[in-house]
């Protein structure tokens, strides 16, 4: 009997741990399922991701330590493509171009879109048309604006020489003079993306409860004040990212320059992207071109590293 007793709890013990693990496993058979279908869906985005995006910067990296025209076996150079990279003079023009590109998208691409969202947001008629009106640059692809921009830049019958004929001031060489090349490139950067930003400001600010806005006016704040102690305190994280992405965008500015100038005149708005296209398609250098590109790379990864790091401390 005793012996009998010893063995019932070893066998309950068992019975447990049986029933334990089969509502363990019954458990984890329906999350299992969930995260098989969700892996299911995520699937095509990974594979799209990894042959177009992760593919592509492995392939970079291996040719910029290449010397390799995709014609001959490719050999390895190491350092030499950087060193040819810095040695041309081309390379200084590149990076001060690119920086002052991005310095002026920001006050015009950055500012401008919000300044719109701030209007359109106090509108009570005809916002879906002006909304319509506003993002129809992004619908048009980008060569068909960069190529009517160019029209419009024509030193002869161009639509901005005209208006400024009309206003009785001088006409410009808009894409034919170093001074005002580089901000012509902007200004069509603005006005192609400029539906995109405005859109999402827009939809930011009516995320802002209108209860903020009443307090300021009882407190006697004026549109201005309005829009620096509330608006902006309460868009500040789309503000951020918005930010971000605008520095990476036009960090790899290509097809202004490219359609537009050329990356003249005298290199004045030859970019770093544009001077990748020239190494790999023009030079016939592929291990060049990516050590440049590999450079802009890495350039945006530490301003992104730093910029989400002081943006998660400020937060």
């Amino acid at each position: 009997a005793r012996g009998g007793r010893a063995r019932d709890p070893g066998g309950g013990r068992h019975g447990r741990g049986g029933r334990s693990g089969r509502s363990r496993g019954a458990r984890l058979g329906p999350a299992a399922r969930r995260n098989i279908s969700a892996y299911g869906f995520l699937s095509g985005a990974l594979v799209c991701f990894a042959f177009f995006s992760w593919y592509p910067m492995i392939r970079e990296f291996v040719l910029s330590f290449q010397r390799n025209n995709f014609v001959d076996a490719p050999v390895w150079v190491g350092l030499d493509n950087f060193r040819t990279v810095l040695q041309d003079p081309a390379f200084h023009a590149a990076w001060v171009n690119t920086v002052a590109f991005t310095l002026l998208a920001l006050v015009f691409g950055y500012l401008v879109p919000f300044a719109i969202a701030l209007v359109l947001n106090e509108l009570r008629h005809a916002r879906a048309y002006l909304r319509f009106v506003v993002y129809l640059p992004v619908m048009l692809p980008p060569a068909v604006s960069v190529l009517l921009f160019k029209w419009f830049y024509d030193p002869g019958p161009g639509l901005f020489n005209q208006v400024l004929r009309l206003a009785h001031l001088p006409a410009l060489s808009w894409l034919d003079s170093t001074g005002t090349a580089l901000l012509s490139l902007v200004i069509v950067t603005t006005w192609m993306n400029l539906g995109t930003g405005t859109l999402i400001y827009l939809a930011a600010l009516q995320t802002v409860p209108g209860e903020l806005y009443e307090a300021a006016e009882l407190d006697g704040a004026g549109a201005l004040r309005r829009v620096w102690h509330v608006t902006i305190p309460q868009t500040r994280l789309i503000l951020l990212v918005m930010l971000l992405l605008q520095i990476i965008a036009t960090m790899q500015v290509f097809i202004e320059p490219y359609l537009l100038t050329g990356g003249g005149p005298e290199d004045a708005t030859i970019s770093v992207v544009y001077l990748m296209y020239r190494y790999a398609f023009s030079y016939g250098n592929f291990g060049g071109g990516s050590a440049l590109g590999l450079m802009l790379m890495l350039v945006l990864i530490v301003f992104s590293a730093a910029y989400l790091r002081l943006s998660r401390d400020n937060t």
